[in-house]
């Protein structure tokens, strides 16, 4: 693999991975005190979006921006990719051009073969299998908000545990040595291949795994509850029909949060979240399911205890450190 590429949770090692966070939390300092100097003067960025963005974009055109790169925007119509020109010789065009590609998609192949062929870093913005810069910034935003060490932490996701977020949360848990917790009915649990990678990682890094339906359970003592939307991009909206019954024993409620015994447990969302009906989805699921909001209640996302603009604002930092890490010479 390209060196700086970064494709999935695990192609880092767990100091690896802690090294691009504490990079990042270097960076956020900088920016804050205004002493942050451009790293990546003259460096050209591609960033591929199939999916619409706005935190994942904005943290890669921004993070770009301060370091002194250059960004080109490709978005589902911008390009010939898939359509007219296979990804292999779109990747050997971009890769004469650009200093670095950024690939936001749908299957994991893509962005693989993006990175088999450009010669340059190429970086998972997003696949329906992984999300890796979600989750540099989830760790990042876990240490700002944990006063011990990362293998004291415990995180409990609720939701559809197949979707990228739970399968990079478990991974990355797993990879550092957390207490990593999925609670999911029994349909929607993590897929057997991505849970024995977790406890594969596990074995090295004496990380603590539950994979559970009971909610409750799964959040008791829990240092963060992190939940995501449940139904994702590029899913039927009929999917919404079977979801929200098999979900809502997983939706963030005060009573489940409560469930946790724990006064200081925090909320994580990656965003956008269902929480209100002041969205045209969340419109529809109000007059179809009688629900104000979907996977975490307003009432919830709104308290003191929701730290998940901090995680949008280190989505920036912590790409900003993918950049560097990878362009920087």
């Amino acid at each position: 693999m390209t060196t700086g590429s970064l494709l999935k949770e695990l192609d880092l090692t767990k100091k690896e991975f802690l090294d691009l966070v504490g990079l990042a939390a270097e960076l956020k300092r900088e920016k804050r005190l205004g002493t942050e100097g451009p790293r990546l003067t003259g460096k050209n960025i591609a960033l591929i979006f199939e999916k619409a963005s706005t935190r994942t974009r904005c943290a890669f055109e921004v993070a770009a921006y301060d370091q002194g790169a250059h960004v080109t925007y490709l978005g589902p119509d911008g390009s010939h990719l898939g359509h007219k020109e296979s990804v292999r010789d779109t990747a050997r065009v971009l890769g004469r051009l650009y200093d670095g590609i950024e690939y936001r998609g749908f299957d994991q192949s893509v962005v693989e073969e993006l990175e088999r062929y450009a010669g340059v870093p190429v970086w998972n913005g997003l696949t329906d299998q992984w999300h890796p810069t979600q989750m540099l910034a989830d760790v990042l935003t876990m240490i700002e908000h944990h006063p011990g060490p990362i293998e004291d932490i415990s995180v409990c996701y609720l939701g559809d545990g197949r979707n990228n977020v739970a399968r990079s949360l478990l991974v990355t848990g797993a990879l550092l040595g957390m207490d990593v917790r999925i609670a999911a009915p029994l349909t929607l649990q993590p897929p057997p291949d991505v849970v024995s990678a977790a406890r594969w990682a596990a074995t090295g890094s004496g990380a603590r795994l539950l994979m559970t339906d009971d909610a409750t359970t799964a959040v008791r003592g829990a240092d963060f509850l992190y939940t995501d939307v449940w139904v994702s991009m590029g899913e039927p909206d009929d999917v919404w029909d079977t979801r929200v019954p098999r979900l809502l024993p997983y939706r963030v409620t005060t009573d489940l949060v409560t469930a946790t015994g724990k006064p200081t447990t925090k909320i994580l969302h990656c965003l956008p979240a269902l929480h209100d009906a002041e969205t045209s989805v969340g419109r529809r699921l109000r007059d179809r399911f009688g629900l104000s909001g979907a996977e975490i209640a307003d009432d919830v996302f709104t308290s003191d205890r929701t730290i998940v603009f901090d995680q949008a604002e280190n989505r920036m930092h912590t790409i900003k450190a993918v950049l560097v890490a990878a362009l920087e010479r």
